[in-house]
């Protein structure tokens, strides 16, 4: 079977997104797909498969599949990468739309210059100033949910720390076995509405050029701890800045957006 699917960059993370909405893949087939498609080797390659498929409460739904077939509940910047896909193949008209996440419902708003807002939903169980064993190594982390869970951890300096090999163990620590494991977010603060953030990513299992949840998870954090203000503007791997704002109301974040650019890298079929 043949399927059109659009390759789209939001941020330095890769999407293949497809229109599933006549259940061209069915989802007991969705994890041998996302694995097989998201292969950088032997296939088109990407952090991870988005199938936009119909909803009875939003313009769409989102159905995310990270690269190794497993499930996430959001994606910020897959949020912004099926946005331009829903735009640009006229299956929503408006700029302006709402869709159906497996965390919950979420506004996205094309704008100019080839940038995606996203209003996502508030943000849960937040805990600050705590600390895990990781080899013999202490770390101060911070933890949120911003519809997956992240770690946020402070560093002076961002560009020699080891992503790949203590974002691994803190992804698998014992802490988080309970919730599936977590993303973990490496910050350094440039000033008091700059951070730059480099994020291992659950599910893709290494280090990606940008995530869009962890970077809000990074810019609320860094509010929260009194050491940015918001807007923020947040610096990815990948060398694009997205904003993060929100507001504060009775020490709570609420009203959180996320916005950067997003770009369709180039269009095809796959042969499943």
């Amino acid at each position: 079977m043949e399927i059109k699917f659009l390759k789209i960059t939001a941020a330095g993370n890769d999407f293949i997104v497809i229109d599933n909405r006549y259940k061209l893949i069915l989802p007991q087939h969705y994890t041998v797909v996302a694995k097989k498609l998201c292969n950088r080797k032997y296939a088109v390659g990407a952090d991870g498969l988005i199938l936009l498929e119909s909803s009875n409460m939003a313009d769409f739904k989102m159905k995310y599949l990270n690269s190794d077939g497993s499930h996430a509940s959001m994606c910020g910047n897959g949020g912004r990468a099926i946005a331009t896909f829903a735009y640009n193949l006229h299956i929503i008209n408006s700029k302006k739309m709402i869709f159906e996440t497996d965390a919950g419902l979420v506004n996205a708003e094309i704008l100019l210059n080839d940038k995606v807002k996203l209003h996502i939903y508030n943000p849960s169980n937040i805990k600050t100033n705590m600390q895990i064993l990781v080899e013999d190594r202490i770390f101060k982390i911070d933890f949120i949910n911003t519809g997956v869970p992240h770690v946020v951890i402070f560093v002076k300096d961002i560009n020699n720390i080891d992503v790949s090999k203590y974002g691994q163990l803190i992804r698998y620590h014992d802490q988080f076995k309970q919730i599936g494991g977590t993303n973990v977010n490496f910050v350094k603060v440039k000033n008091n509405n700059t951070i730059l953030v480099r994020t291992y990513e659950r599910g893709v299992e290494g280090e990606t050029l940008a995530c869009g949840t962890g970077i809000t998870a990074s810019g609320i954090i860094t509010v929260l701890k009194g050491l940015t203000k918001a807007p923020i503007n947040v610096i990815s791997q990948g060398g694009d800045i997205l904003i993060v704002s929100f507001n504060l109301v009775q020490g709570k974040p609420t009203n959180v957006t996320l916005e950067g650019p997003v770009s369709i890298s180039f269009k095809g079929f796959i042969v499943i």
